[in-house]
């Protein structure tokens, strides 16, 4: 019938018979054969032309359904004070339409849906439930006993979420507190680092005062010498002979400072680059002091170097490197099958200081490396071990990569990488038809 009913409203007044499918039916085709387009009254006009008002439709019952067990009572009254029929008595005499109400007749033939809540004494069935056959009854217990276990695993699954839960965030927290103390253990660690720096370059600061001052001291007893000195010895002029006196002065100073430097008891005898680098250093710190030009000039002549404080620092630098450079050099020396290469991986790395290390070594080590050098410069004779490939370039071996595996005296036994897959993989050949292998 939906082509003919469009709308919910349409439906209102065809609930009377909805119960039989016959009046239904023959309700809607007569209110189709009025109009075409049905509005909710022409149903109306329709359902009272096949039932009546005085008329209701038959109610069935399913025999498959339980029958509900009212039992019928001659007289109820409304016991709620909020019911319009508060106090009124009326009789049941119909069927009660649902377990929770039931149709009163009162005195002025009205028919009315009461509650049993509203009646005093109102009897309604036995069940207040909807009946179930057997085999559907115990299949919603096992379904109300799984869903039970159901629930009370979920539950327990909750608990133990929450509880994991709980517990990875007691653990990252934790993890965060270790990692923030770590951070600031760190940090300690490196301001007690910093500290301890800046107490070692107040110790250095310390003995560099002291080292000021007993400079100082030594320039006041260089003043003192020259201020004995008669003047008529002078003449008011720097003389030759007062330049000696002078120096002979500074020298007797220097050597007496040399002691702020372990050369209190004597100057070293052996390593006399040493004591005037040392030499230089100190009257490079007593320009320094001083302010005084010739003190730094006279330490740029010991040293070797332009008269500024950074060439002088440079080349101080350079010639503490020097006595390293002497125990490297005859460490590689001393071996017994030393070779050029060996000695140039060495060398190499002091060739900055080459005069000054050059100095240093004896003739015969001297002699040792120019001898070294004189073998490198002659061409490789071709023996076992070598590399090579056939000196003719008309055969096909001039491109093919061999290795001399036997010295025979006057032939040499090649083996070549082209022949590896072959039967024959050697050959002997003389040595002036083989070259070296070029690549």
């Amino acid at each position: 019938m939906k082509d003919k009913i469009t709308k919910t409203s349409q439906t209102r007044p065809l609930l009377r018979l909805v119960k039989t499918a016959d009046e239904l039916e023959q309700a809607v085709v007569i209110a189709a054969k009025e109009k075409p387009f049905l509005a909710a009254a022409d149903f109306a006009k329709a359902v009272q032309k096949v039932v009546p008002k005085n008329t209701s439709p038959t109610r069935t019952i399913s025999t498959k359904q339980e029958k509900v067990k009212t039992q019928l009572c001659n007289s109820v009254t409304v016991s709620s004070l909020s019911h319009p029929r508060y106090g009124e008595s009326g009789v049941i005499e119909a069927s009660a339409p649902n377990n929770y109400q039931q149709i009163v007749t009162f005195t002025d033939g009205e028919r009315l849906l009461i509650n049993n809540a509203d009646l005093n004494d109102a009897i309604v069935s036995e069940s207040s439930g909807r009946t179930y056959p057997k085999e559907y009854s115990e299949a919603i217990a096992a379904l109300e006993e799984q869903h039970k276990h159901e629930l009370e695993r979920l539950s327990q699954e909750l608990r133990v979420g929450l509880q994991a839960e709980a517990g990875a965030k007691a653990e990252a927290q934790v993890q965060e507190q270790i990692s923030s103390l770590q951070n600031l253990y760190k940090q300690q660690k490196e301001q007690n680092v910093q500290l301890q720096q800046r107490l070692d370059e107040m110790e250095g600061l310390r003995k560099l005062e002291i080292e000021n001052q007993q400079l100082q001291q030594r320039i006041q007893e260089l003043e003192h010498a020259v201020q004995q000195r008669p003047s008529q010895q002078w003449g008011n002029t720097m003389s030759h002979q007062a330049t000696k006196v002078l120096n002979k002065q500074v020298k007797l100073a220097l050597e007496k400072t040399i002691d702020l430097r372990s050369l209190a008891q004597e100057p070293p005898k052996e390593n006399a680059q040493e004591c005037l680098r040392l030499m230089g250093m100190a009257l490079k710190n007593l320009a320094s002091a001083m302010n005084n030009t010739q003190a730094l000039e006279a330490a740029a002549i010991i040293l070797g170097s332009e008269p500024t404080p950074t060439a002088i620092a440079y080349r101080a630098e350079q010639l503490e490197m020097l006595p390293q450079a002497v125990t490297d050099i005859r460490q590689v020396l001393t071996k017994p099958e030393c070779t050029w290469q060996e000695f140039w991986n060495v060398a190499q790395e002091y060739e900055v200081i080459k005069s000054d290390y050059w100095a240093e070594l004896t003739n015969e080590e001297t002699d040792l490396i120019i001898a070294l050098q004189n073998a490198s410069s002659q061409p490789d004779i071709i023996g076992v071990g070598s590399i090579v490939s056939h000196a003719d370039p008309y055969r096909t071996l001039y491109v093919e990569r061999g290795e001399v595996v036997e010295d025979l005296g006057e032939e040499l036994v090649v083996a070549w990488n082209g022949w590896k897959e072959q039967s024959k993989k050697t050959d002997r050949y003389f040595r002036d038809e083989l070259r070296f292998w070029q690549g």
